[in-house]
């Protein structure tokens, strides 16, 4: 579906919507993918609405730790909603349009939330090392004011951030294939669509993923180089045990989102890494919201409190 450009394109025409190729022309392969990804969405949207309803209910939970997971809990039902309903939609019918403005919709929350979780994620390997490395200064650095200024801070600036972008890419004119060679729109290969110059934009857009990447990824890493140092010098087995184990989960989840945002954002593209990019694109967009309540929440023993209360309160209402 196209119209009319601006003359100074001349008579090519300028592209209202984009087709998202998602993971090729395999049909056999269609229901399998619709099946796995409902439940991965019914599953990430249930464990991270949990974890917000009982940080929210639970007095015992009101702590910077749980509320920093709260607010990535948040974060990631926002997130996993900006991209697998589209996803689920389109492998379910087979229409897999987009309008540009739709285009620029998801990948204006899609940027905004995964820029936003780059800092939570600094600002809750901050509170581990000072809960583990400072701990008679806990109370008085990571106050609740301290906590909601690095909060309300991490999501205005990614919001700001993206809105600069995006004011840049309404400016682009499409106008030759119309294929996004993704599963949702982002960044690299809708740009790559672009017969307009895209210098500017390419440059900008590298020096925002620098910008919200390697920062928060530098700071999380220095936090827990001195976290583990920190754990090794603890004499007793079962005070690292117990050190180790409520960092652990966090390590992993940042690993893996950290690790593959570095790669598909930063690194050179090379044939290889293009080809593997929605592979990699999966982990950040679907698994880490998937293993965020698992691992880093609901194995947390407060957090198993709260549920045993919740459940004793459905089990007396059942009554």
């Amino acid at each position: 579906m196209q119209s009319t450009a601006n003359t100074e394109w001349g008579n090519q025409t300028s592209i209202t919507e984009f087709i998202l190729l998602g993971f090729g022309n395999h049909s056999e392969l269609q229901i399998t993918l619709l099946l796995l990804f409902l439940v991965i969405y019914i599953v990430t949207m249930a464990g991270n609405i949990l974890i917000v309803a009982l940080v929210v209910a639970y007095q015992h939970l009101h702590t910077p730790m749980y509320f920093f997971l709260g607010n990535l809990s948040c974060l990631e039902t926002c997130y996993t909603s900006t991209i697998l309903p589209r996803m689920l939609a389109s492998l379910l019918t087979g229409d897999r349009t987009i309008s540009v403005t739709g285009c620029f919709v998801q990948l204006y929350f899609f940027g905004s939330l995964v820029d936003t979780e780059c800092y939570l994620l600094a600002a809750m390997s901050y509170d581990r090392y000072l809960a583990i490395c400072k701990p008679l200064h806990y109370s008085s650095h990571m106050n609740n004011r301290f906590c909601l200024q690095l909060a309300v801070g991490s999501w205005t600036s990614a919001f700001l951030a993206v809105t600069i972008v995006i004011v840049l890419m309404s400016q682009l004119i499409f106008c030759g294939s119309n294929e996004v060679d993704h599963f949702f729109c982002d960044l690299a290969p809708v740009i790559k669509l672009s017969c307009s110059d895209t210098n500017n934009m390419e440059l900008v857009t590298f020096r925002g993923s620098v910008l919200f990447t390697l920062p928060p990824f530098l700071l999380t890493m220095t936090s827990y180089v001195y976290i583990i140092i920190a754990i090794l010098r603890i004499p007793s087995t079962d005070g690292k045990q117990k050190a180790f184990s409520t960092c652990s989960s966090h390590l992993i989840v940042v690993t893996i989102f950290y690790g593959t945002l570095i790669i598909v954002y930063l690194l050179p593209k090379t044939e290889v890494l293009q080809q593997l990019n929605k592979m990699f694109s999966l982990c950040y967009t679907v698994l880490t919201p998937l293993i965020n309540p698992l691992i880093c929440s609901l194995r947390n023993k407060e957090v198993h409190v709260a549920l045993r209360k919740v459940v004793r309160k459905c089990a007396a209402f059942m009554n």
